[in-house]
């Protein structure tokens, strides 16, 4: 059963985006988009090892989220990272981790704890 609405927007917001990040092709396309410090006119499957079907898929993804733009420009769309919105994402990230990352409460076992178990 799936029910997301029974959460806060902020949870739901971050869960989008860990969903959207969460496959290594839309990772590679963010990756090369701000390797090239500039909009990619053409095709991205040129520079991936999918088919065109496929990248635009994942492009659509990303776009949905609003972490890249795509503008048609004659036969060719444009892509370009969209830096407020990564942005905006990564520090709803930090605040959430920064919370769990204070808690006092840790699971890890000891060191010694570990060595005295395998030695039995």
């Amino acid at each position: 059963m799936r029910k997301p609405e029974v959460f806060d927007k902020e949870l739901q917001e971050l869960a989008k985006f860990a969903k959207v990040i969460s496959h290594p092709a839309r990772l590679a396309i963010l990756k090369y988009l701000a390797e090239t410090k500039t909009c990619i006119s053409g095709d991205i499957s040129d520079k991936l090892p999918l088919s065109r079907t496929t990248v635009s898929q994942h492009l659509k993804e990303l776009r949905d989220l609003g972490l890249i733009h795509g503008e048609i420009d004659g036969l060719k769309i444009n892509y370009c990272l969209c830096s407020s919105s990564i942005n905006e994402y990564l520090d709803k990230f930090d605040r959430f981790f920064a919370e769990i990352k204070s808690t006092e409460i840790s699971c890890e076992t000891p060191v010694n704890l570990q060595i005295n178990s395998f030695s039995n």
